[in-house]
């Protein structure tokens, strides 16, 4: 009787063992299945600080990226920050002014883990867009100079878009696709896009100062340009291309692009 009461323990932990290393490979392969089905964007900074010949400085809009970022990030999208020089990216010092701040510029102002990875933006160079699901471009002045005539950022955009995978703007980054061109025509011809406006332009002083006006140069390629108010949520979208207008436009963009990555 003894011996069979052994028996049953020693069958009766094997089993239990066997469930826990059955229950913990399961759960193994469940997180492996969600971390390969997650979806990966590409968030693009510029590497620009120089506002002209100002003697001030600019960079990326704060509101611009953490909003798109919470957005995407809330909703389980895998995210990698990318920049022209790597490292940490400008911030345009006026978005961090008190008068700019939201709900989501707070959080970022005291998420320690999002300014650690945004300090360590990895090379624009480097990266490849078999890799993502879609690319994201947060404003700010910045982009004007160094994204908008990059030869390295053109080409990743027109590989995401010949790809089949959204490609989306805000605010001053719609800039960024001045000169990109799909099959050697402009990729914003005859296409529906937005842009920080002529009139919000004037309206921060800065017309004389940055290197093209976002709206003229859109519409000399061809683009559909439309507006909304100024400093109104205002996005439009035209298959792959997702637009937003200015900084308040900027949820709205992720949101839609959010759209895009579920269907």
């Amino acid at each position: 009787m003894k011996r069979i009461a052994v028996a049953l323990i020693v069958i009766l932990s094997v089993s239990c063992k066997d469930k826990e290393n059955t229950t913990e490979t399961t759960t193994q392969e469940n997180q492996i299945t969600k971390k390969e089905t997650m979806k990966k964007v590409l968030f693009v900074l510029t590497s620009h600080e120089d506002l002209g010949n100002t003697g001030e400085k600019t960079g990326f809009w704060i509101e611009e990226f953490a909003a798109p970022y919470y957005e995407l990030a809330d909703k389980g999208v895998e995210i990698t920050i990318a920049s022209p020089n790597g490292g940490q990216p400008p911030i345009d010092p006026k978005s961090a002014d008190p008068s700019s701040a939201t709900e989501d510029t707070k959080r970022f102002d005291s998420d320690a883990a999002l300014q650690q990875k945004l300090a360590n933006t990895v090379k624009l160079a480097d990266v490849n867009q078999a890799d993502y699901d879609a690319v994201f471009y947060p404003g700010g002045h910045g982009p004007l100079w160094d994204l908008a005539s990059s030869d390295v950022s053109k080409s990743l955009i027109e590989s995401f878009y010949t790809n089949n995978k959204p490609v989306a703007f805000v605010c001053h980054s719609p800039g960024v696709l001045k000169d990109v061109k799909v099959n050697g025509e402009y990729l914003v011809k005859g296409k529906k896009v937005t842009g920080f406006t002529n009139e919000e332009e004037e309206a921060v002083g800065l017309t004389k100062v940055v290197p093209f006006l976002l709206e003229d140069a859109l519409k000399a390629n061809g683009a559909e340009y439309s507006k909304g108010e100024n400093w109104a949520p205002y996005a439009v979208e035209d298959g792959l291309l997702i637009t937003g207008q200015n900084p308040a436009s900027s949820k709205l963009v992720a949101q839609k692009l959010l759209d895009q990555l579920n269907k």
